[in-house]
């Protein structure tokens, strides 16, 4: 894996609210994550991403999710943790033998969660696998554990509503991020008062933008959101 980007988690999860949840306490533990609802874009994305491991739910809509591991498996080693609301013995076992890593049964604890994927990943690639890594867009980084953000190696001064925005953007770099994800990570909610987050995207442009009116990376996604190119 590149040195430029943190751990991804790849989580398959036909229950969108709930796979948000467990995105977001991801990011902020400093992994960057994905989402798919079904099998078939779980196994689509786990080739196109090559993340370092999946979270997998195994009662998916189009397919059974043991059978997604065994697939997973064939091509790669990658650690899987399964998730499933059975609670059977010969469930779990199931999903052992495919070659599944490790089995949570629903409803779990989010922070247990991300306390076993910090685990597995730090028992395959050392202690810094679930650190906070620089994170790089062109000639814009930025630093979770020094809290700073750098254009071409020169500091940009960042409040701290800004550098959260910069950095929910940059952890999904090249994806939309929706206002309302946004919001969750910056504010914890939704943003109450009207334009508060267009003030603070305009203010970042600002800073990191040769041209703010015409934004090069820092996109706007009409009526969903933003991302960062």
């Amino acid at each position: 894996m590149g040195s430029e980007t943190s751990y991804r988690v790849l989580i398959v999860e036909d229950d969108r609210s709930l796979a948000d949840v467990v995105a977001r306490a991801l990011e902020s533990a400093g992994f960057t994550s994905s989402v798919a609802t079904t099998g078939a874009n779980g196994m689509s994305q786990a080739e196109s991403q090559e993340p370092e491991l999946v979270i997998l739910d195994l009662g998916l809509p189009d397919m059974d999710g043991t059978e997604v591991c065994r697939q997973l498996q064939e091509k790669s080693r990658i650690p899987v943790i399964m998730l499933t609301a059975r609670a059977e013995e010969h469930q779990r076992v199931a999903g052992l033998e495919t070659g599944a890593t490790d089995y949570v049964t629903k409803p779990f604890s989010v922070r247990e969660l991300v306390a076993r994927v910090k685990t597995i990943l730090r028992r395959l690639y050392g202690e810094q696998a679930y650190s906070p890594r620089v994170l790089r867009v062109g000639d814009l980084e930025l630093d979770p554990d020094e809290y700073a953000a750098r254009i071409a190696g020169e500091p940009v001064e960042l409040t701290r509503t800004e550098f959260l925005i910069l950095r929910t953007l940059m952890q999904n770099r090249g994806q939309v991020v929706t206002r309302d994800r946004l919001a969750e990570a910056v504010w914890g909610g939704e943003v109450q008062q009207g334009h508060v987050l267009e003030v603070h995207i305009s203010n970042l442009r600002h800073k990191i933008e040769k041209d703010p009116r015409h934004p090069e990376h820092l996109i706007t996604v009409r009526s969903i959101g933003y991302k960062i190119v």
